[in-house]
């Protein structure tokens, strides 16, 4: 989903946010004709359950999350077509989506892969502007996306969810209105509403608040005590009083992750080590990337949670990186000290894991890394980094690797369902006969 604010004049706040239509969904379609007006799914990693849903499928009663395995005969039966996560190209798709919208706006928050939050500020006709916006983005890149459009981001929030269920707003809400709001926040659900979770939402019906009309009305102090200052601000842009900043510079990274499940059980050291040098060069790579070093690595591996059955394990050990690096051998050096560490002992063989994951903390730029008293006065990285990103984006990611992270991978995630990656990869280019 992609989200769009507003800031009118003086103290007055706009914000607008769009919905791009069942994301993952839409962008397989950009590319395949076939798949429009028929079921379609796409898989988290590994082809687990279903993340993704067109309206086809939702019909047929396919919930999200819902295993695979659980929902073959549905898929026999009506033709449903699935497929696996294709993370490169759902992310290049988002990019062109935001290109698309830094023409309507300068000022762009992008809140997730399919979300953004936009500055509208001086458009008179906001709806107008809207849908100008929501056919440039089905023109250009072919994704489908809805508009909410309110004086705060909760309330746009709500804009969007009721643009998106109801066709007769043609795509765009606008609830700058307060008559329109009074009209239409009786009929969204409390559970709705932006940042109320599960347990809040079960505290809020046993006080008998039901709807986001119910929400706003309660008194703050209530609000506080129920589900601290969170709940008290998400009352308060309920009443049209904004409380969460527009950020239209993206914050620095505190912290990184890379963890992925493994397509079959890793059942020896080596085969575990294999997977984490692969995440921690990586990590690596994104460092690199955004300019930063890192202070702090954790390394994790466990077994399969979901089966008790088998034996359990679960292994995680941290270290100080001195000094402060983005140094892909460095990396999975530090790596392979707490892998060893955790690794337990004369019994590796008895497990069969399944996820490993490299944790970086303490990120700063790298022009601000402390030094040491041993540091060389050049802080940029070496030039086996600089050959080793400069091969990887000429030619393709994983051209050139680290042996450690061997040649067969059978930790790689199962994705046999998966599309191609037609706008990242030259050998994936749609191919017209």
């Amino acid at each position: 989903r992609d989200s769009v604010a507003s800031r009118g004049l003086g103290d007055v706040y706009k914000r607008q946010i769009s919905d791009s239509a069942n994301f993952y969904v839409s962008a397989e379609r950009i590319f395949d004709p076939t798949l429009r007006n028929v079921p379609v799914i796409v898989l988290s990693n590994n082809d687990g359950c279903a993340v993704a849903r067109s309206d086809e499928a939702k019909a047929l009663g396919i919930k999200m999350g819902e295993p695979l395995h659980l929902i073959q005969d549905k898929i026999a039966a009506h033709g449903v077509r699935v497929f696996s996560s294709n993370y490169t190209l759902y992310g290049d798709i988002s990019r062109r989506i935001v290109e698309v919208y830094e023409d309507f706006t300068p000022n762009i928050e992008i809140y997730s892969i399919d979300e953004c939050f936009l500055d509208f500020c001086g458009f008179k006709d906001r709806t107008v502007h809207a849908q100008a916006m929501r056919r440039e983005v089905l023109r250009r890149i072919g994704v489908p996306v809805r508009v909410g459009i309110a004086s705060t981001k909760t309330l746009a929030k709500c804009a969007n969810d009721i643009a998106k269920k109801n066709p007769i707003f043609a795509g765009v809400m606008d609830m700058m209105d307060d008559t329109l709001a009074d009209w239409l926040l009786p009929m969204v659900p409390v559970g709705d509403i932006w940042g109320i979770g599960r347990k809040t939402n079960a505290k809020l019906k046993c006080l008998g608040i039901l709807t986001a009309a119910d929400l706003r009305d309660m008194p703050t102090k209530q609000a506080r005590a129920v589900g601290t200052v969170v709940l008290e601000r998400t009352v308060l842009e309920l009443q049209g009083e904004a409380c969460l900043a527009f950020d239209d510079v993206e914050p620095q990274r505190k912290g990184m992750a890379v963890t992925r499940s493994s397509g079959q059980p890793m059942l020896d050291f080596d085969t575990v080590f294999q997977a984490l040098s692969a995440h921690a060069t990586r990590a690596a790579e994104k460092l690199r990337q955004h300019g930063l070093v890192a202070g702090t690595m954790t390394v994790f591996f466990h077994t399969n949670r979901h089966r008790p059955d088998r034996p359990q394990y679960s292994g995680s050990r941290s270290t100080r990186l001195t000094p402060m690096s983005c140094d892909t051998f460095e990396l999975v050096q530090a790596a392979r000290r707490c892998a060893e560490s955790a690794w337990p002992k004369g019994e590796g063989r008895s497990f069969g894991f399944t996820k490993a994951g490299i944790m970086l903390d303490d990120l700063l730029p790298i022009e601000d890394r402390p030094r040491t008293l041993f540091d060389v006065p050049q802080l940029q990285q070496s030039a086996a980094m600089r050959a080793l990103d400069d091969i990887n984006t000429r030619f393709g990611k994983k051209t050139m690797v680290l042996a450690s992270e061997g040649m067969k991978r059978p930790w790689q995630l199962r994705a046999d369902h998966r599309s191609p990656r037609y706008t990242t990869r030259l050998s994936d280019l749609p191919v017209v006969r």
